[in-house]
């Protein structure tokens, strides 16, 4: 019987009374909707283990039960490294199919995909995993039950949950139901330590509407007393209940163990030792039952636990009645479980080495043949707890196959890791394996499940291992086959291996003829390398070999990767238009077959309208490629983690600044490294933007080492650290952050020549601008040399673009690092015409608006403002410096709004000051108050210092205070400042 067979129909049970929480269970009741009429909610409700969790769900199931409710409960197991996806999902879909047979059947035939949790048997391991269309088949069945009779749904222990179940988890509590669905997940708070993947998601989960976060605390001595006395017939001392009182801390399960262990020769001190006093009491049949459990780690039937107990049925029997009586176990029709969780972890601690293994190998036997699903996770975790090796190996392919067929690639990756391990240590031969395991496909199948839980440079690494272990004596095409998996695996990031070397060899491999899919499969790997390397014409003939071969040669990937190739040839040569038509029809296709070739395809047809500018466009195709890639359960493989990354980064252009922070940050603690370094990157320009100075370090930190195996990560989180360092007056830590980025991308990318150093140089202009000024003679003249050179190399960069230019955000960038230059003379007092800045400054306004940036529009129009003033346009820079402000209090942009305010002028024509200050005397107060010196206000204003002086000393006798700090507080307190 499978994992979950064992657990079916299992409800919470409590061993004793409900004693205090009644408040508790109260809001309980009431925040899950069992009420009259019933409504519907969620409650995350957490606690130390042993607190009285348990014991509140089982009060809450009867008071829904009275009430007409429908109970479904499943449990989260601790499986030891081998998780079955949706365990506790499967469990709740078997009471549901067993209590209502007819509607779930029929629902099973209307959503196919909800067989995977009600079918006896095992998925093949070919089933498409369209995790999409089953968690809607999940949440529609709920829905569906639930509005012929109100339905609670109990998912305990969710601290030991697969990511699976998490996921679908949150898809449900984000969804919400429009049946009166109860939904309650238990937790152990005291489990989850700093990286335990539930805590980010609770945070996520109990910031949705409708769902509550419910933690136990200890129960209070008055309650603890009463409970004491109920599990007493006799009457307890006045010091024994003292001490159960002070020891167990107002944990109901260690009171109730401390009151069983009254009245012994020495209660032990410890929960541990205190839990074993009850198994010391057993007669040694029972124990045996008990320590066999404990190995098992869960629920168990009647028969695998006789089985693996080795005991004859009478003694059986006689075995389990006697655990029973002790409470140290609970029955129920499908099997036993122990009274808590804790006693079972208590003694499987407790097991001697040698008792462990043997039991573990009662397992394997009672076990081997089965073929329901979740039995190939728990066969594998016992043979290799019991040295069975073989049987550990072959196992763990299955449940590999398993979990990769109902959509749980993490799961995957983990059980064909273990196998490739027991390899890889020579302690398995695949010819012993019975039925044969093909060892390269067991490593493409590997290479490709690591990739889709988007670990892409573990997946890199895992298929190079698998190279360097083949036999000389192999086939070609078995190195050919892990050669593409390698260029699969790695081109998706900044590899250093050479993709197109790797291909190339894994092409001369393979024979042209007669054509077979490895051929073309391999073709389309070289092609799509070469194309990514510039190398156009080449790129070409590799992909037009591949779509010469028979459709039925060239599977729908295949044929979409040599297609998408083609599309990017089609850009690169200057016909963006002709690109997007072609991505689109594939797009198209794609969706009516439901194929996970969307993710790329739409992923890439971002790209082209993004290289054009078109920001909207781009945005709706990447958030579509991301939410594909999460509706087929991989939210964090290459092509659907970078999509959700450029969508956080165009909504934070587009002036959408909420939008990308709940991008970046949703479920982004849940990440593999490389996607939430990327998403970091996009935290960080929002923060920059804000002007944060709290916090912002950590967030760069996850960002810093992914640098060398991304372009995008070090781009983006190198140009928002530029701000972050400037705006706080750390000139240094920007000039470094700005050497660090140039340094790793010159390294990775073999060029000191790179677009992305037009974005970088004019950050860094547009920072040393207004801190150069203060600097000693000597480092402002070395630093203005740095400008030049930061300058040309920006200018020098530009011909690398697709198409032998930058495109609309790249030109962008070149007329800001030409403005950033120019101003930075003007501010070093150095010869500039100021048309030509003026001039300068209009086409950096113009190219970002036509780009769409909102942001650098804005900060592009404050400049512009000032070279308007400086030549004499007084009223076209009001107008210019009204818009930049009116963006950067919509977007809350704190370092623009203090560069532009000083700029503005009030509705009535009067500057910061009304009408007792002139408006020059408003802006030179407005920079007092930020603190500026007389230089920095000539500087800022473009006046001299003592020109800058004059104004402060008039504003200080018109304010009549006796110094600039008198004068502010002044000022403010008659709202002449904001």
């Amino acid at each position: 019987m499978s994992v979950a067979a064992a657990m079916m129909a299992r409800v919470p049970t409590a061993a004793a009374p409900l004693f205090g929480r009644t408040q508790e269970l109260a809001d309980l009741v009431d925040l899950v909707g069992v009420a009259d009429p019933p409504g519907s909610g969620a409650v995350l409700l957490g606690g130390d283990a042993g607190i009285g969790k348990s014991r509140l769900l089982a009060a809450l199931a009867e008071r829904a039960v009275a009430a007409g409710w429908e109970l479904a409960v499943g449990h989260c197991l601790d499986l030891g490294g081998s998780p079955v996806p949706y365990l506790p999902f499967t469990e709740l879909a078997g009471r549901l199919a067993a209590v209502r047979p007819e509607p779930v059947a029929e629902l099973a035939s209307q959503y196919p995909s909800l067989r995977r949790l009600v079918a006896s048997g095992t998925v093949a391991a070919g089933e498409p995993a369209d995790r999409g269309l089953f968690f809607e088949a999940v949440h529609a069945t709920l829905t569906a039950l639930a509005t012929e009779q109100p339905l609670l749904v109990v998912v305990e222990d969710l601290h030991w949950a697969d990511q699976s179940t998490y996921d679908l988890l949150t898809f449900l509590l984000t969804r919400r139901f429009t049946a009166p669905v109860g939904l309650v997940g238990s937790y152990r708070s005291d489990d989850l330590h700093r990286r335990h993947p539930l805590r980010p998601l609770l945070g996520a989960w109990s910031r949705l509407a409708g769902v509550r976060r419910l933690e136990l605390g200890p129960l209070p001595d008055d309650d603890v007393r009463a409970l004491v006395g109920s599990l007493r017939s006799t009457p307890t001392s006045a010091n024994e209940l003292q001490d159960v009182i002070e020891r167990a801390e107002g944990n109901a399960f260690f009171a109730e163990e401390l009151v069983a262990a009254i009245g012994t020769s020495d209660t032990p001190r410890d929960l541990a030792d205190l839990l074993l006093l009850r198994l010391d009491q057993l007669e040694p049949d029972a124990r045996l039952v008990a320590r066999a459990l404990a190995v098992g780690g869960h629920r168990l039937p009647d028969a695998l636990l006789a089985e693996v107990a080795g005991l004859e049925p009478d003694r059986f029997e006689v075995a389990v009645r006697a655990a029973l009586d002790r409470n140290v176990l609970l029955a129920d029709r499908d099997g036993y479980g122990f009274r808590h969780s804790m006693l079972g972890e208590a003694i499987e601690a407790d097991l001697l080495p040698g008792e462990r293994s043997r039991l573990h190998d009662a397992f394997v036997r009672a076990l081997d043949g089965r073929t329901e699903r979740g039995v190939s996770a728990d066969l594998a975790r016992h043979a290799l707890a019991a040295g069975r090796l073989v049987e550990a190996f072959a196992a763990s392919v299955r449940a590999g196959d398993e979990a990769a067929a109902v959509g749980g690639p993490d799961e995957a990756a983990r059980h064909y890791a273990r196998a490739l391990d027991l390899v890889g240590a020579g302690g398995v031969r695949v010819a012993e394996v019975d039925p044969p395991v093909e060892r390269v496909g067991l490593a493409e199948r590997a290479v490709s499940a690591t990739a889709a839980a988007g670990m892409a440079r573990r997946a890199e690494t895992l298929a190079a291992a698998e190279l360097a272990r083949l036999p000389t004596t192999a086939p070609p095409t078995d190195r050919a086959r892990l050669l593409v998996a390698l260029v699969e695996a790695a081109e998706v990031y900044e590899t250093t291996s050479d993709l197109v070397g790797l291909a190339s060899e894994a092409e001369r491999l393979v024979a042209p003829e007669p054509p077979t899919p490895l051929r073309v499969r391999t073709v389309a790997a070289l092609a799509s390398v070469l194309v990514g390397s510039g190398r156009i014409d080449a790129a070409v003939r590799w992909a037009e070999e591949g779509l010469s071969v028979p459709p039925e040669l060239r599977p729908g990937e295949t044929t979409v990767k040599l297609r998408s190739v083609l599309a990017k040839v089609t850009e690169r040569r200057g016909d963006s238009a002709g690109s997007e038509r072609i991505l689109a029809e594939l797009a198209a296709v794609a969706h009516d077959a439901d194929d996970p070739a969307e993710v790329r395809i739409r992923h890439q047809l971002g790209g082209v309208l993004l290289e054009q500018g078109r920001l909207p466009d781009a945005l709706a195709s990447y958030r579509s490629a991301s939410e594909q890639s999460v509706r087929l359960g991989r939210p964090f493989a290459p092509y659907g983690a970078e999509a959700r990354t450029f969508a956080g980064l165009i909504s934070y252009q587009l002036g959408r600044w909420d939008e990308a922070l709940v991008i970046a940050r949703s479920d982004v603690d849940l990440a593999p490294s490389l996607p939430a370094a990327a998403l970091a990157g996009v935290e960080l320009l929002v923060r920059a933007g804000r002007g944060e100075r709290d916090g912002w370090a950590v967030v760069l930190e996850r960002a810093r080492p992914e640098w060398a195996a991304e372009g995008t990560v070090t781009i983006q989180s190198a140009a928002a650290a530029i701000d972050l360092y400037g705006d706080a007056g750390d000139l240094d830590g920007a000039l470094g952050v700005h050497d660090a980025a140039v340094e790793t991308l010159t390294e990775v990318w073999r060029t000191s020549r790179f677009q992305g150093r037009i974005r970088l140089a004019a950050l860094l202009l547009g920072q040393l601008a207004p801190q150069l000024a203060r600097l000693v003679p000597e480092r402002r003249t070395a630093l203005l040399e740095r400008a030049d050179r930061l300058a040309t190399e920006a200018e020098n960069a530009k011909e690398l673009g697709r198409h032998g230019e930058p495109g609309a955000e790249g030109q962008a960038w070149l007329h800001r690092v030409r403005a950033e230059r120019l101003r930075l003379r003007w501010l070093s007092s150095l010869p500039t015409d100021g048309e030509e800045l003026r001039s300068a400054w209009s086409s950096s306004v113009e190219s970002f608006t036509a780009y769409g940036h909102v942001f650098e529009t804005a900060r592009s129009q404050a400049r512009l403002a000032v070279a308007l003033r400086a030549t004499g346009h007084e009223a076209e820079a009001g107008r210019v410096a009204e818009a930049s402000l009116t963006v950067a209090r919509s977007l809350g942009a704190r370092p623009l709004l203090d560069e532009v305010r000083p700029l503005v002028g009030r509705p009535d024509g009067t500057g910061a000051g009304g009408d007792v200050l002139t408006p020059r005397e408003g802006e030179v107060l407005a920079l007092v108050a930020e603190g500026a010196s007389n230089r920095d206000v000539g500087q800022r204003l473009f006046i001299s210092t003592k020109t800058a002086s004059v104004h402060v000393s008039n504003i200080l006798a018109k304010l009549g205070a006796r110094s600039r700090t008198e004068a502010v507080s002044i000022a403010r307190r008659r709202g002449l400042l904001d």
